[in-house]
């Protein structure tokens, strides 16, 4: 199998209003498309990231919660790329977002940060 990339990432929140808030209006991604499927009950909120990139949202009746521990095996955390990373914390920081210290990565030079949305999910802020 050959892939050309990824098409999307799919995050389930608690409450979509506000998770809605946080993704379009904190972190400025643009809404795609926004779907709500009767049949379900849920919202399916289709976001551009980047150039390439999309977040599907989804929004169901009482989701179970999310194991909390970082080393858990799945999904550790989601990484977007930002240009100016001091600039991308203070964003951060100016709309109520708690954001860890800045960190260098050993391997790349490269510093990065991590923050979570509304649902505790660990996103991260990578400098490239």
């Amino acid at each position: 199998m050959k892939t050309s990339g990824i098409h999307h990432v799919a995050i389930i929140c608690s409450d979509y209003e506000r998770s809605k808030k946080f993704y379009v209006e904190i972190l400025g991604f643009s809404v795609i498309k926004e779907t709500f499927r009767a049949h379900r009950n849920s919202y399916k909120l289709d976001l551009r990231v980047g150039k390439n990139d999309q977040i599907e949202l989804f929004s169901f009746p009482h989701p179970p919660q999310r194991v909390n521990s970082p080393e858990a095996c799945g999904l550790r955390h989601l990484a977007f790329k930002v240009d100016d990373i001091d600039q991308a914390v203070l964003d951060l920081k100016s709309q109520g977002v708690e954001v860890e210290n800045i960190r260098l990565d050993e391997i790349t030079g490269k510093r990065f940060t991590f923050f979570k949305d509304p649902d505790s999910l660990p996103l991260e802020i990578y400098e490239c």
